[in-house]
């Protein structure tokens, strides 16, 4: 198996479980909604979700940079 295989093979398996770590934090954040346990205001909402956005954005430009640099290292006529 060649590098880019095993380094391929590597992300899908990290990816897959970290966004899958996301997606259950998200669930569990969802049961934060429940008036009957819990109080909070529409700012309260607000600020969470502003938060969660510019983490992925701020992610986001992450890999946008990594394509971005690996894709002008290469000569083009």
């Amino acid at each position: 198996m060649d590098d880019k295989t095993l380094r391929r093979q590597r992300f899908e398996n990290v990816a897959s479980r970290r966004v899958q770590k996301i997606l259950e934090q998200l669930d569990s954040l969802a049961n934060c909604s429940n008036k009957g346990n819990y109080e909070y205001t529409e700012e309260d909402v607000r600020k969470i979700y502003s938060a969660i956005k510019e983490k992925v954005k701020s992610t986001e430009i992450m890999f946008d940079i990594q394509i971005n640099r690996s894709e002008k290292n290469k000569f083009k006529l």
